[in-house]
């Protein structure tokens, strides 16, 4: 196991990069503990699959370094840097057994049989694969091979870390969940370094301890799922997690009041204070769904919105209003009667997020 650092690090598949737009990666130093679980999450094109192709040395970096345990890795070709790898799709042997395929990685070592054997099956059992170990792995499917693919990966003890690029997206839906928590049961009782690279905020809240959100080549938070949810560090963050993702605003000060568009919004001191403050025109404030409190009859401190219609999930509601001019998402309870026709919000002040040029600043708040 290692602490893979990375340092000054950023990647342009382009011969004269000219802006921060031109990189895959822009430059960045980010720090993967020893032993800890991973998730790498982002959309397609954000450069996940680019950076842990630059961790395992299939892709050298245009500059910066890649340290392992303090030692820079750059010119290590992906053997001599003992990474373990697992693809989006199946990289098996279909003519071996499994029991052949999961041994294969041991054996290419020199590791004494009677360990390959043990090891083989403890990978095995961890992951159903028992009943498997005599068949060729051409007649598995698509799920089974990619079990197997990922045994591959789990079966050495020796490995400095193990990368997970998207392994979960040719398996059958019903069995990703228990696969999920197949892989931090194996992370938990082997304390494995792992880095796992997915767009599914779901698959990176369940695998990991935590979370590196990459946006346009960039991490722009590394948090808990908790701090991501609760404490987004950037507009993309708060948009990105959650389900519906957060409201944002873009407002201003004018008079002595926070507008947002030609709506005045009900906020505190603080918040009046830090936006009249902030020196940009990007300015917005941010508030997730499950914050928002909606009531059906006028409350103090309220602001009017229109309730254009509601989407019953059954524990909640996701309720689709109109400020002003505005369109927010609001998250009612089971237990709480749907308005309809006109609602009275509140953003409570501790949980409105201020955002500068795209990034959470503090508020002070009385």
């Amino acid at each position: 196991m290692a602490e893979i650092t990375l340092k000054s690090l950023a990647h342009t598949y382009l011969a004269d990069p000219q802006s921060p737009q031109d990189y895959a990666i822009r430059e960045m130093d980010h720090v993967w503990h020893q032993g800890g679980a991973y998730a790498l999450l982002g959309p397609s094109g954000c450069g996940k699959s680019t950076l842990l192709n630059i961790i395992s040395g299939l892709l050298e970096p245009t500059s910066g370094e890649v340290l392992f345990d303090g030692e820079v890795v750059n010119s290590l070709p992906p053997e001599a840097r003992n990474i373990a790898q697992v693809f989006q799709f199946p990289v098996i042997y279909d003519t071996m057994t499994v029991y052949d395929n999961l041994a294969f990685p041991l054996r290419n070592v020199k590791t004494p049989e009677a360990r390959v054997h043990q090891r083989v099956m403890e990978i095995a059992e961890v992951l159903e694969l028992t009943a498997q170990l005599k068949r060729k792995a051409k007649n598995l499917t698509a799920d089974e091979k990619q079990k197997v693919s990922m045994g591959r990966g789990l079966v050495r003890e020796d490995v400095s870390a193990i990368l997970f690029d998207e392994p979960l997206t040719v398996i059958d839906p019903q069995l990703k969940w228990k696969l999920r928590r197949k892989l931090k049961e194996i992370h938990q009782r082997f304390a494995i370094t792992m880095v796992y690279v997915t767009h599914d905020q779901l698959e990176a809240s369940t695998f990991a301890d935590k979370i590196a959100v990459m946006y346009e080549g960039q991490v722009v938070q590394f948090g808990t799922p908790r701090e991501l949810f609760e404490m987004p560090n950037h507009t993309f963050v708060g948009y990105f997690i959650g389900s519906p993702g957060m409201n944002f605003l873009g407002v201003k000060s004018r008079d002595g009041r926070v507008m947002a568009d030609d709506t005045e919004l009900a906020v505190g001191q603080g918040i009046h204070d830090a936006v009249a403050g902030a020196r940009s025109a990007n300015i917005k404030l941010g508030i997730r769904p499950e914050f928002i409190e909606v009531h059906a009859e006028p409350i103090e401190g309220g602001m009017q919105a229109r309730v254009d219609h509601a989407q019953d999930l059954g524990t909640h509601s996701i309720v689709y209003l109109t400020l002003g001019k505005l369109p927010l998402k609001a998250r009612i309870e089971e237990d709480q009667e749907t308005p309809t026709g006109t609602a009275w919000l509140r953003f409570p002040d501790e949980h409105i997020g201020l955002y500068v040029d795209e990034f959470r600043v503090e508020i002070e708040h009385d």
